[in-house]
Formats: C-alpha cells, sequence, structure tokens
C-alpha cells in the first residue's frame, strides 16, 4: 500500500477493502479482506517472498507478459521465436473465448468438447486431426501442437479460433454437433483462403526446434541476467 501511495496511485481504489464473514466456533464473525485492482496484485507479487511457490510463480507471470508486451511493440523487428512467442499468447487467450463461446453453444462435457477441437483442426488441416498433426510433427502424446508451430501456422490457428468463437456467438449455435461443425466449417474456409493466395499449407510447413516451453524459459533466464527493472503490463 506504501508503494502504491508513493507511485501516485489511489490506495483505495486499488486496495478496496471488503468484510467477509467466517465460522467462529459456534457464532460468526465479520474478517477485513480486500479485493485487488491488476496493479495492486502486481505490487504484492514484486514485494513478495521468492521462496514461497506462489510468488515465484507470480513474479514468473508479470516476467512473461511484460516481455511479450515489449515484443509485440516491435513485433516486424522479432526473430522467428519471439514472434512465436507472442503470437502463442495471443492464442491462449482467444482460446479461452472460444472455450467460453463453446460451452455456451452446447459444448458441455469433456468428450465434446474434444471432438469440437479436432473438427476445427480437420477442417484446417485438410482432414488431419490431433492426433495425426502429432504424429506428423513427431511429437510426443503430451506435447502441445500449438507450442511447436512457426509464426505462420501460429498465425492460421490464430485466425481460426477467432472466427469462430465470433461465428459461435453470432449464428446463435445452440448445441454440440452444430458447434463442431462450425469449427470444422471455419478451419476449412482458412484452409481455402490460404490456398486461394498460393500459401503453404498448414500440415507442410516446418516444425520449430524448440517448443515454446523452451523459448519462455530462454527468455526468462534473460531477464534474469540482464536485472532489467520489470514494467507492469496494464
Amino acid at each position: 500500500m506504501i508503494a502504491c501511495n508513493n507511485s501516485g496511485h489511489d490506495v483505495v481504489y486499488d486496495f478496496v477493502e471488503v468484510n467477509k464473514i467466517v465460522d467462529a466456533g459456534a457464532t460468526k464473525k465479520p474478517v477485513k479482506d480486500y479485493e485487488l485492482s491488476r496493479y495492486a496484485c502486481y505490487l504484492i507479487v514484486q514485494n513478495g517472498d521468492p521462496r514461497k511457490e506462489v510468488i515465484a510463480l507470480g513474479q514468473t507471470y508479470f516476467a512473461i507478459q511484460t516481455y511479450r508486451q515489449e515484443v509485440a511493440d516491435r513485433f516486424n523487428q522479432l526473430d522467428e521465436d519471439n514472434k512465436r512467442l507472442v503470437i502463442r499468447g495471443d492464442i491462449k487467450q482467444w482460446n479461452q473465448m472460444l472455450a467460453e463461446a463453446a460451452r455456451d453453444a452446447g459444448v458441455i462435457t469433456n468428450e465434446e468438447f474434444a471432438v469440437f477441437q479436432n473438427a476445427g483442426y480437420m477442417g484446417l488441416y485438410g482432414g488431419l486431426g490431433v492426433g495425426d498433426i502429432h504424429k506428423r510433427k513427431g511429437l510426443d502424446v503430451r506435447d502441445k501442437i500449438l507450442d511447436f508451430m512457426g509464426s505462420t501456422e501460429l498465425i492460421a490457428n490464430l485466425f481460426r479460433i477467432s472466427q469462430t468463437e465470433e461465428k459461435l456467438k453470432r449464428d446463435g449455435v445452440n448445441n454440440a454437433n452444430d458447434a463442431t461443425s462450425t469449427h470444422y466449417s471455419v478451419g476449412k474456409e482458412v484452409r481455402a483462403a490460404i490456398e486461394r493466395v498460393g500459401g503453404t499449407m498448414p500440415e507442410d510447413l516446418p516444425t520449430p526446434d524448440k517448443s515454446i516451453t523452451q523459448v519462455e524459459r530462454e527468455q526468462i533466464n534473460k531477464l534474469k541476467k540482464s536485472k532489467k527493472p520489470l514494467m507492469l503490463d496494464e
């Protein structure tokens, strides 16, 4: 709170004091609690004890987010690995939105969601499903396909994901079968667009040697060695 105040922020806004009721034996009593803004969370994490796992994870999260923001500002000047890092971050956010849209459209069970996701890949990859793409890329069953894509392939998948999310909401899809068909058709349309402009089909694009996880780990190590002060990613 002192750091917040000294930086010119409104402590009352970033650390909203609230009360909650807890059990105290046979009775209940109010205790003080806080609703924290993103900035407040950042200050707590950066001033916490890194020996505690939650603090260490938080510091890593803000380091990655800050780095992504910095490299996004100069995207065209980035090397291939850093372009992958930026696009993969966007895909993670869009995939969360797609999952919510799919659930609202009636994709409820894990089995339905697996079929739904597979359909999107099949549309974009000319009939190849998740398992087929794993084999084609020589990946372990635990590896995430998106972590082993180059920037061009990631962008094609980002377009597939974002357009499916939009179409599910726009068309008011309300059952799992229609949602799955929508994902497939969007993937197929993206593939057709690539073909029309003479692009390389996604399944024929090269697989990077490094996974996104490896790239992230390298960037974190660079940040630690440089001792560069972290900037807040709002």
